[in-house]
């Protein structure tokens, strides 16, 4: 019997070795490769298993440094956490030069650290520059991720968070207290945290939206995360009408974004309102915001791409 000696990478070895500012490097790059590249990747499939069962497959490939590979993960309704998912699985990195399999990760921490990275490096080309006041509806673990990676790139002096739960949102402030220095206030009012915001984080797993047009200011950024498939929406249809609206990748935006998707079968806006990719943006191709006072919508589905540059970031501090 051969052995199968692959560096295998656990969640506590992702979260110690994937440094915030090095994987916000590494998905910037990523993302604007995966443009610029304009190679068609395949899209997600996820096959529902029973309810609140699901398996999801996301094949893909970067740049040739950065490799191939894809993501197989699990989500199903997690019984300790009422209305919430556990996400369960791995991130398999290959090489492009071999097609030998470089290393494999857990993929919930990838995932987790990735997604607020994508959002940091979005906030840092379309939010105002003198963006001051950072609101993150929602309390788990990637709200706490969003906390820690958007705040990396505006000189924010408050955060605001928004939960259903109170208690959930007062122990996550406990825990970022120590790790921001910032001004960091727990509230359940919406409308307030909106109307406060210069960004706003909507990282939840609401059904339905909590977030609305006529909450949110002149020149507020948003990151549109918590959704990504289609029926789960955050915010409502007017809100996409009314915004610069960029995906991650237009492909899977077209099929897969729900609040898109939800203002289009209302007529509110056709495909052309997806006016760019962010890695457009990132390239100069197109511009991100436009004048002060527009609203701008960064919709994360997330891609591959991202957890293969995690990935390699993680096995590249670990190899030295």
């Amino acid at each position: 019997m051969s052995h199968f000696a692959v560096p295998l990478y656990s969640h506590d070895d992702v979260v110690r070795l994937l440094d915030i500012g090095a994987c916000i490097d590494a998905v910037r790059e990523a993302m604007a490769a995966l443009t610029a590249d304009g190679f068609e990747q395949p899209l997600r499939s996820i096959v529902t298993l029973a309810p609140g069962q699901l398996f999801g497959l996301m094949p893909g490939v970067g740049r040739r440094d950065l490799g191939f590979g894809a993501k197989l993960v699990s989500v199903f309704a997690d019984p300790d956490r009422p209305g919430r998912s556990a996400h369960r699985g791995v991130v398999v990195l290959f090489d492009r030069l071999d097609g030998a399999v470089r290393c494999i990760a857990d993929a919930e921490a990838i995932t987790t650290i990735r997604t607020g990275c994508a959002s940091a490096v979005a906030t840092a080309v379309l939010a105002r520059e003198d963006a001051r006041v950072l609101s993150i509806f929602g309390t788990g673990t990637q709200a706490r991720s969003h906390a820690l990676a958007v705040t990396r790139v505006r000189n924010f002096e408050r955060l605001l968070l928004w939960g259903r739960d109170a208690s959930r949102a007062e122990a996550l402030r406990r825990e970022l207290a120590p790790l921001l220095a910032l001004d960091i206030q727990v509230t359940g009012d919406g409308r307030a945290a909106a109307q406060a915001a210069d960004v706003i984080c909507t990282v939840t797993g609401a059904s339905a939206p909590i977030l609305f047009r006529e909450w949110v200011r002149p020149g507020t950024h948003l990151n549109v995360v918590g959704s990504s498939f289609l029926g789960p929406v955050e915010i409502d249809g007017p809100l996409v009408r009314d915004s610069r609206f960029i995906a991650d990748y237009r492909r899977s935006a077209l099929v897969a974004a729900a609040e898109f998707a939800l203002a289009k079968q209302a007529g509110l806006v056709g495909d052309a309102h997806i006016v760019a990719e962010i890695g457009d943006v990132l390239l100069g191709r197109v511009p991100g915001r436009q004048h002060r006072d527009e609203l701008t919508v960064y919709k994360s589905l997330g891609h591959i791409v991202q957890d293969l540059a995690a990935t390699a970031c993680v096995h590249r501090a670990a190899s030295h």
